[in-house]
């Protein structure tokens, strides 16, 4: 049987999916006010800035292991500060809210072939059934259920910049088991700040090309709310997570997103669910329940050694 920690980490993953499902449409709703190098510069740069007075002295203690496992701290700080979050708002330019939020419930299956690849760990049968479900709920929904599309391979390009940050998530969640073994505002501060220094030559470029955002009473409510509820908070939660719950599980949470994001999605922004939606998002619920079913059959025995530190 899956452990009262296990249990906790899960209630605590899904809380991060409503926080991110709110990342992916704010970044659809400011499209077009906010660019989207911009937009990830800001967020990075307004989350570091409230962690700061919590992070200075622990990364004081901590400094001499960050700089001995800088390697991995610069990767991790890469992709999943850096380059996700520049691909997801750059692919939210040109698709949907709904449609950026049902393809990253890919991650699960993207995990676990890395996981398999890079790290050489097995999953069991109900996980895998669990991922091949979600896996076809989410090609289901890019093709949109038309047979023709699948075949000519047609990809529109934000649905391509989304699966671009689908596999840079997924590398980011395999390779956390490699974080040091530092104090968690060590090393979520560590990765915000490399992620930050990576998206202010981005965003500077966006500024010099004319791109400008547009200031005014949304824009910096939207500011304020990936800063703190997708960023700061959620990081948190997600790397204990991980650590509590191994990578290929913590991944599976992604599958969530679709459920919290397709009806904010309809509510808050009017998008239309069509019938290839609901097709993939059924397809979606039943990797969702594989996955929890591969969860209780595993117990504590399989888990993960713990990361260090706690929330």
């Amino acid at each position: 049987m899956a452990t009262n920690s296990n249990y906790r980490a899960m209630a605590l993953l899904a809380l991060v999916m409503v926080f991110w499902a709110g990342n992916s449409i704010i970044g659809r709703a400011v499209a077009g006010q906010i660019p989207p190098l911009t937009l990830a510069f800001f967020r990075w740069a307004g989350a570091l800035a409230l962690l700061a007075p919590f992070a200075i002295a622990p990364v004081r203690r901590d400094w001499v292991a960050l700089k001995r496992s800088w390697k991995p701290v610069l990767v991790l700080g890469l992709l999943g500060i850096g380059a996700f979050n520049s691909l997801l708002y750059s692919g939210l330019q040109f698709t949907t809210a709904t449609n950026a939020l049902l393809l990253q419930a890919a991650v699960p299956g993207v995990v676990l072939v890395l996981d398999r690849l890079l790290f050489r760990l097995r999953s069991g049968a109900v996980q895998i059934a669990g991922t091949l479900a979600t896996m076809a709920g989410v090609v289901f929904i890019v093709f949109e259920g038309d047979p023709a599309r699948a075949l000519a391979l047609h990809l529109g390009k934000g649905d391509a910049l989304v699966l671009a940050s689908v596999l840079v998530w997924s590398l980011y969640t395999v390779f956390l088991k490699l974080r040091p073994q530092v104090a968690p505002v060590s090393f979520v501060a560590a990765t915000f700040a490399v992620g930050l220094l990576a998206n202010a030559p981005l965003a500077l470029w966006e500024w010099s090309a004319g791109l400008r955002m547009v200031w005014n009473t949304g824009t910096v409510l939207a500011l304020v709310y990936v800063a703190l509820f997708p960023s700061l908070v959620s990081y948190f939660i997600y790397n204990y997570a991980a650590g509590q719950l191994g990578a290929a599980r913590a991944g599976q949470s992604i599958t969530l997103l679709p459920v919290f994001g397709a009806v904010l999605s309809a509510l808050l922004l009017g998008e239309v669910l069509h019938w290839y939606h609901a097709v993939g998002m059924a397809l979606i619920c039943v990797g969702i329940v594989l996955g929890l079913m591969a969860l209780q059959q595993a117990g504590g025995a399989a888990r993960p050694a713990r990361l260090e530190g706690d929330l």
